[in-house]
């Protein structure tokens, strides 16, 4: 063979090994970014939860309900879902609201409070509803006992007809010559009836007698505190509710009116009003995050058992004492978990 044909022979080796270097390069790249691919690429939908909350906006607890997500893996927005929606103190928007979201394909909806989760149950019986806050979840027809719920609804239950008599028991300390009490509740709520007959309960141990008044809707505070004040009461218990969301204009009502006020949650004291006695609604959010982790992974709210409160807080604004020129005996403050000065 010639000088000419051993340069082509040696020229096409070249090009032969180049080619099969190129291949099996390619072919090594493959295999090793080909698994990191796969398991980079997000499995099936993301979860999706709809939230309905009972305000305008979404209340400060809500960062509760964040923490208990985040403290169990999820991030919005990057392995969860999470739809908000807001009836505006408007109630009524509850069951188009749920139905909205149900549209959606949420996996789980989670609603407050015992009017709104009635209201969600309703619309559907299939899609799982976690309730936060409901007040008699077995009388309200929410479930079938605390322990086996029974349905596609669980949760936790605030306990609010349990309380209503420690609620008295904290306004008869702080103003012991008081002989009329004002109770505000929402007649619509059956957890709100209960809690009422509680307070009568209560009221006969203690010796004082109740001006009960109903507050339908929001717009409808004003003139229960006119009616009690009318009425000679000394102080003010109002049930915990979600007719009284507008917890600034609520507190301030009760200041405006003179009558020394608790209330169902540290919020009102937080917004102005005297004391706030019941459940912590931070905490109650954060673990409503955990019944949404359980059914994401296959639980039913059927087998879920409803939870009691882990946590009960006093808390006591001292700027709203003031302006009541109540004088907050000592028992109450050593007692209380927050004084807000």
């Amino acid at each position: 063979m010639g000088s000419g044909g051993w340069a082509k022979s040696r020229k096409a080796a070249r090009s032969w090994m180049a080619t099969a270097f190129v291949t099996l390069r390619v072919i090594v790249l493959a295999a090793l970014v080909g698994p990191f691919t796969a398991e980079a690429q997000p499995v099936g939908k993301l979860p999706r939860v709809g939230v309905i909350w009972e305000g305008a906006t979404t209340p400060s607890p809500a960062t509760g309900f964040r923490q208990g997500l985040r403290e169990l893996g999820y991030t919005e927005g990057q392995n969860i879902l999470v739809e908000h929606r807001h009836t505006a103190g408007r109630f009524d928007q509850v069951p188009k609201l749920a139905t909205e979201l149900i549209a959606l394909g949420v996996d789980v909806l989670v609603v407050f409070g015992t009017t709104s989760a009635q209201s969600a149950k309703a619309v559907t019986s299939t899609v799982p509803i976690v309730f936060a806050l409901a007040g008699d979840p077995v009388g309200s027809g929410l479930v079938a006992s605390l322990a086996q719920p029974g349905g596609n609804a669980t949760g936790l239950s605030n306990l609010v007809s349990e309380l209503s008599g420690k609620q008295l028991e904290i306004l008869k300390t702080a103003l012991p010559r008081v002989s009329r009490i004002g109770v505000l509740y929402n007649p619509v709520n059956p957890a709100g009836r209960v809690a009422v007959e509680e307070a009568r309960a209560s009221a006969r141990t203690l010796a004082v007698e109740l001006q009960v008044q109903e507050v339908r809707q929001p717009n409808e505070m004003a003139h229960a505190f006119s009616v009690l004040r009318a009425r000679r009461a000394g102080a003010v218990l109002v049930v915990s509710d979600a007719v009284f969301a507008p917890v600034s204009e609520l507190a301030k009502l009760a200041v405006q009116s003179r009558l020394p006020a608790i209330y169902g949650s540290r919020l009102f004291p937080e917004a102005g009003g005297l004391f706030g006695y019941g459940p912590s609604f931070t905490e109650d959010l954060r673990l409503a995050a955990s019944y949404v982790d359980k059914i994401l992974k296959g639980a039913k709210p059927a087998d879920l058992p409803v939870q009691q409160p882990t946590k009960i807080e006093f808390v006591i604004n001292m700027e709203a004492a003031k302006a009541l020129r109540l004088n907050v005996p000592q028992q109450l403050l050593l007692r209380a978990d927050a004084v807000i000065q």
